[in-house]
């Protein structure tokens, strides 16, 4: 297929290109675990911790559309990703909690990955693009580390499933 001439004409570089086509489809696999969470909190009475994860899903969309927006802005191809394995169950709010934290860390990583990625390839205008993803998530980790705090400190007796529940759901409010 030829491509159109301005599509051509970019400054963004095909292997920089398939990096941030990479990011968009973790994103949307974020987006969809995310989404997969708030499900399973859901149906186990866990609501205020459903919201928490039905917010984290729309953010990650929001990432990626945002990362595919650059790409369609400065001529390259973006793709829209397929989704699949994307787990529907957990073995408990645990589960969840570490399996959310584990993802942050990995899109944490890809980020870093494609920011020296850039650097290499004097990509500098998508580096600089890259900071505000590296920023968010600084803030995506603290707050899956927090998760994580919350239901350690809280412990699991007695009453402890339903204050845990409410702390997380605060936790989308800050």
């Amino acid at each position: 297929m030829n491509a159109p001439l301005l599509r051509i004409k970019t400054s963004l570089q095909e292997h920089i290109q398939d990096l941030l086509n990479k990011q968009i489809a973790m994103e949307a696999h974020s987006c969809a675990i995310y989404l997969a969470m708030s499900a399973w909190c859901s149906v186990h009475g866990l609501q205020e911790s459903a919201k928490f994860y039905r917010k984290q899903s729309g953010e990650e969309r929001e990432h990626m559309l945002r990362i595919f927006d650059y790409v369609a802005e400065v001529g390259g191809y973006a793709i829209s990703p397929q989704v699949t394995n994307v787990p529907q169950t957990f073995d408990n709010l645990f589960d969840v909690l570490s399996r959310a934290l584990e993802q942050e860390i990995k899109i944490t990583e890809s980020f870093n990955y494609m920011t020296d990625e850039c650097h290499k390839a004097k990509d500098y205008q998508t580096a600089k693009f890259l900071q505000w993803f590296l920023n968010e998530q600084l803030e995506e980790e603290k707050t899956a580390r927090r998760a994580i705090e919350i239901y350690e400190l809280i412990g699991t007796e007695g009453d402890a499933l339903f204050k845990i529940d409410h702390q997380i759901g605060k936790l989308a409010e800050g």
